[in-house]
């Protein structure tokens, strides 16, 4: 047990991570794999045809076997909404959407990691996600920086639903009292937290500000503990 260490609680995609211009890079793949032409239009159109399926069915990717499928399925759904039909295979449909799904870090999440960390805190993301979430971390670099992560898929419960915030603050050996939660909703991570007794700090990078809600511009700001 951790017993009063302070924890915290912090979201994934929005907060510590980004999906980088995934509309061009869809358009460069498609050429370059299979020398197909779409606008960038059609690229979003497409893209957000994925994302939708996607969120809606993300916590399917609870291990390796089911997440290949839901990748194989989310795919399917990607090329099933471009202007024309590719004449490919699973694996390389769902190699072409990875390929223009490029995660990175934003630039302050690394540094406040990093201080919560030399304030004595441990880290835990607690993320609608499939089981993949740990592999976007190491591959920008924030992994090492966490001391566990914590999916909705690997749950089975997704923010704002308790169960996901208990099950990271048992992982940690602490209570509520001792842990806050950061993350750029407020349905799901303002919400859940103070549902479980957790203190929220809700991420707003535009710099808009919530009533009633504490509210920073950026992790920059984050100061606690």
């Amino acid at each position: 047990m951790h017993g009063n260490r302070p924890v915290l609680l912090i979201d994934g995609m929005g907060t510590l991570v980004s999906l980088t211009a995934p509309a061009p890079a869809l358009v460069e793949v498609l050429k370059r794999r299979f020398g197909m032409a779409v606008s960038e239009a059609e690229a979003r159109h497409a893209l957000g045809a994925e994302i939708a399926f996607y969120r809606t069915h993300m916590d399917q990717g609870r291990d390796a076997e089911s997440l290949a499928e839901l990748r194989s399925r989310c795919a399917s759904v990607l090329f099933g909404a471009l202007p024309m039909a590719v004449s490919a295979d699973d694996d390389a449909r769902t190699g072409a959407l990875l390929e223009a799904l490029r995660f990175s870090a934003y630039d302050d999440a690394r540094p406040a990691l990093m201080a919560a960390r030399g304030r004595g805190a441990r880290v835990i993301v607690v993320s609608n996600w499939d089981v993949s979430l740990l592999e976007v971390l190491e591959l920008v670099g924030l992994a090492p920086l966490v001391d566990a992560v914590v999916t909705s898929a690997a749950v089975g419960a997704r923010k704002p639903e308790p169960a996901i915030f208990t099950h990271a603050l048992a992982l940690a050996g602490t209570t509520a009292a001792h842990a806050r939660h950061v993350g750029d909703s407020l349905s799901e991570d303002v919400a859940g937290a103070r549902a479980c007794g957790i203190r929220p700090l809700l991420l707003r990078r535009d710099g808009s500000d919530e009533p009633g809600v504490e509210t920073i511009a950026g992790l920059a700001e984050l100061t606690w503990p």
